[in-house]
């Protein structure tokens, strides 16, 4: 048997990239466990590469470990794992230095001769807001992705010392090695919403630190080779969130947790600016004895001695010829007084641009330009970019909470067409019924009316989002999303529900809250351009957008439509919506905002985020997007300066070439409504063989035992239940998280693929066998489509699916095995007939690398997985809590070798 060391030398990885990661893991596995796990290790990696060991040799070995052994084994694969992740991020950033992407755009901008004044009037909307949210599926607690970001930051530091420096280095990585090791990698409890926010918090504070202000000053000098240059209040990035007000199922998230959220980013953002603001204050060293300042600041700064004397009194002698400093000194009293709710603070993030915007007229009026278009607009850009919270806030609650409150208020205080009750109305006569109470002056609600207990959780919350309104500014929150929209008056009713709560009142002109119909159903996204119009065809609805900047934001869910129709029909159903939705707004003459709910793996809208931008129809995008950014995503985009840096860049420049350059179609029109037809013919034959899975009556079953889902909640990786409230027990019932989990961790991943193939074979049987290659190569929605089907087939590993089955399921339930086997087979096959491809990820060696290098140490954990959870489904093994912390260990494993939980 091979040392552990050699094994380790003959790894593939430390072969191509010669790094310590390999050696470090070996020499702490001798330091924490001792001889017998460094020998079991070897073995296992021995089975799992010998080319003569027999079929289910590494099973059977497996089968004999005891939990503890077992315990420590998946310890060591695990931060094997998490090394390899490290460096793979690390190895996949782009060698470009920054701005390189912005620079192309432009460039390809000005090689097109976009008419300046079309070019001025798209940009001047340009908008990318991530939105980190309050589902975090993050299986790695915040202690240990804390390490590895060290980790991370010590092997960067290491590749630019030798000698005794880079001793140091190593003997630092040892250490923390060390403390992976002797970390508990599984949350004893579920996270808390607040601890949620502060991660989010976390992340969010490094950005404004670190990455946003260069990466802001880079655009605006890109955006200046084109002439064009952003007013300083405009917010080309901002950032968003759902932590604290994603209220859909999650009882956990009440007013009060709103509030205290909302209080904490508002503390968060005043305190980052005040460290700004000081920071200013260094760079503003300016003495009148030097050189002057404007009229306009001088005044600026007798006003304010007069309305903080206090600090004139501290301060107005020492920087009497510093006014500079001395300006930003009241700046950050006021910013302190914002703070702390004391008189003498600013109403809004204007009144500090203002300010700032004093100074910098000042300098460039006073040979200071470099230091006005240098450290003052940054300073401004970062303050416009986070303002006073740091992220908007959306809250989103389910259509049905909303509509159940309007009906108890129509029914006792309204009046209805006829003698049927609220909820017994068709939509449409709904529709007629909220519209008549939208256009009238009257409250529908007296004063002193009392509702039920749930009906009053939901209308609390409006009444909660004026409070924060009212204190931290119209910035605070910004929309309020109706899941699981299904018809206009699902929206309607949302907006009453905010006018009895004096958010709304359009005769007054009053409109503090925007309204966002989320769509995730299939009905509901075939149905979207119609339900848009229905909108927009309403007066005081009408009237409320043009209130609101004349903006309608509409959100497409990918993944319940995902877990209803198969990932083919949900993106087809999706990107057509989009179409739909671009014709309405523009036929109304809005502003079309697309909120894309896109989740961390390729089933629920996953994958890069400048292909997806790149991906969408012509047309629907007109500079402002929003994309979801969801937990195990967060840490793996934003958690290091550099990639966040990467990340960021990539995804404003796919906005900026989007909205610019693919106004209109890059395509002949007849010919992608040729292929428009073709892609009905794939999707059709798709949704059938999904449906004809999902909708066998063993299906339920076959999905519980082959799978750990019903481990999952074990795991405590969320605030969030994993089912929705109901007395089901189906998988319409499971949410769509652990619904994806559940199939990665049995590595048959079958959300991302499944049904593809039947629709493929059925198109070629059609006769597009050519069109479907040329489809691939040419139109970048169906490229983009097969890239990630690709990608996620190549993860997928059916043998190893089939140790779960023959294990874990019930002999008669097989044959669905049977049919998701075949269905690979024939999706594997059709795809790489389409990109005309001898095997998968052909033209992407990289990526086929690394999954295959993981499979070393991540087949062993899938195979103590089955095994753990054979025990564990025992009389006996279910009162076993070490044996259940062993198959949770196994199941944080595989999530991070896979690099997806749900």
């Amino acid at each position: 048997m091979s040392s552990l060391a050699e094994a380790w030398d003959r790894s593939p990885l430390a072969e191509d990239h010669g790094d310590p990661l390999d050696r470090l893991l070996g020499d702490a596995l001798r330091r924490q466990e001792g001889p017998d796990l460094v020998r079991m290790v070897a073995e296992v990696r021995e089975l799992r590469t010998a080319r003569g060991a027999a079929p289910g040799a590494l099973a059977d070995y497996l089968a004999e470990v005891d939990v503890p052994s077992a315990i420590a084994l998946v310890r060591s694969f695990t931060t094997w794992l998490h090394l390899a992740n490290l460096r793979e991020q690390a190895d996949h950033e782009e060698p470009l230095p920054p701005g390189t992407y912005l620079a192309t755009t432009v460039d390809r901008i000005i090689d097109a001769g976009v008419d300046p004044t079309q070019l001025a009037a798209t940009l001047e909307h340009l908008e990318l807001r991530p939105v980190f949210t309050a589902h975090p599926t993050q299986s790695v607690r915040p202690q240990l992705l804390a390490t590895l970001r060290d980790i991370d930051a010590l092997l960067r530091q290491r590749s630019g010392v030798a000698g005794r420096m880079r001793e140091r280095v190593d003997r630092r990585l040892a250490e923390l090695v060390d403390a992976v090791w002797q970390t508990n990698t599984l949350r004893e409890e579920r996270p808390k919403p607040a601890e949620e926010a502060a991660s989010v918090l976390w992340h969010l504070d490094q950005l404004a630190a670190a990455v946003v202000p260069e990466l802001l000053e880079e655009l605006e000098d890109e955006l200046g080779r084109l002439g064009i240059e952003l007013a300083v209040p405009a917010r080309p990035l901002h950032f968003g969130t759902w932590v604290g007000g994603d209220r859909d199922g999650n009882p956990r998230i009440t007013p009060e947790v709103t509030l205290r959220t909302l209080t904490a980013q508002f503390e968060r953002a005043l305190d980052a600016l005040v460290i700004a603001v000081d920071r200013l204050a260094h760079a503003l060293g300016c003495s009148t004895r030097v050189v002057e300042v404007s009229p306009a600041l001088r005044d600026g700064l007798t006003l304010d001695a007069a309305e903080l004397p206090g600090v004139h009194a501290e301060l107005g002698t020492a920087l009497a010829t510093e006014p500079y400093r001395m300006k930003c000194a009241y700046v950050r009293q006021r910013l302190l007084n914002t703070r702390d709710g004391v008189t003498g603070g600013y109403r809004s993030v204007d009144g500090l641009l203002a300010d700032l915007a004093q100074m910098g007229e000042s300098l460039l009026a006073n040979r200071g330009e470099l230091l006005a278009r240098g450290s003052v607009r940054r300073t401004m850009r970062t303050a416009a970019a986070f303002g006073f919270h740091l992220a908007t806030m959306d809250v989103r609650e389910h259509a049905q909470r909303t509509q159940a409150v309007v009906a108890s208020l129509v029914d006792r205080f309204g009046q209805t067409s006829g003698s049927l009750p609220y909820e017994a109305l068709e939509p449409a006569d709904r529709h007629a019924v909220l519209a008549a109470e939208l256009a009238g002056r009257r409250p529908l609600m007296p004063a002193a009316a009392r509702l039920g207990e749930e009906e009053s959780a939901t209308a609390e919350i409006f009444a909660t989002v004026r409070t924060a309104l009212d204190r931290f500014g119209d910035g605070a929150v910004e929309s309020w999303i109706i899941s699981h929209t299904e018809s206009a008056d699902d929206v309607l009713a949302a907006v009453l529900c905010a006018r009895e709560a004096g958010l709304v009142d359009v005769s007054q002109g009053v409109a503090r809250l925007g309204f966002v119909p989320l769509l995730e159903t299939v009905s509901a996204v075939r149905a979207a351009g119609q339900l848009l119009d229905d909108l927009l065809s309403d007066p005081a609805y009408r009237r409320l957008v043009e209130l609101r900047g004349n903006l309608q934001e509409v959100m497409l869910g990918y993944s319940d439509s995902n877990k209803e129709a198969g990932i083919t029909t949900s993106r087809w159903e999706l990107h057509r919506a989009q179409r739909r939705l671009r014709d309405v707004a523009q036929r109304h003459g809005v502003l079309l905002r697309l909120s894309h709910g896109r989740g961390g793996t390729i089933s629920r809208g996953g994958g890069p985020t400048h292909e997806a931008i790149q991906a969408q129809p012509y047309g629907t995008l007109d500079g402002a997007i929003k994309v979801t950014e969801q937990g195990e995503v967060i840490p793996a985009k934003y958690g290091q300066p550099a990639r966040a840096r990467y990340n960021l860049e990539r995804a404003l420049a796919a906005v900026i070439e989007a909205s610019v350059l693919h106004r209109t179609s890059v395509l002949p029109l007849e010919l992608l409504e040729r292929w428009d037809g073709v892609m009905d013919v794939v999707s059709d034959a798709a949704f059938a063989a999904y449906r004809q899975l999902v909708e066998d009556p063993g299906l339920v079953r076959y999905f519980m035992t082959s799978t750990p889902v019903e481990e999952l909640d074990g795991l405590n990786i969320g605030s969030r239940p994993s089912r929705r409230p109901g007395p089901g027990a189906g998988i319409e019932d499971l949410r769509a998280i652990p619904w994806v989990f559940g199939w990665t961790q049995s590595r048959q991943i079958v959300p991302a693929w499944f049904g593809l193939g039947s629709g493929l074979a059925a198109a070629r049987a059609a006769g597009y066998g050519d069109e479907l290659a040329a489809m691939a190569v040419n139109w970048n929605f169906f490229r983009t489509f097969l890239s990630n089907a690709e990608m996620s087939l190549a993860k997928a590993d059916l043998a190893i699916a089939a140790q779960y089955v023959d294990r874990l399921v019930d002999p008669a339930l097989h044959g669905i095995f049977t049919v998701i086997g075949a269905e690979y087979q024939r999706t594997v096959d059709e795809l790489l007939r389409v990109v005309r491809q001898p095997h998968l990820l052909a033209s992407n060696p990289s990526l086929r690398r690394s999954i295959e290098s993981r499979r070393e140490w991540l087949d062993p954990l899938c195979h103590l997985q089955v095994e753990l959870l054979a025990r564990l489904r025992t009389p006996n093994g279910a009162a076993d809590p070490l044996l259940k912390r062993a198959l949770l260990l196994t199941v944080n494993g595989v999530a991070t070798g896979i690099q997806n939980t749900g």
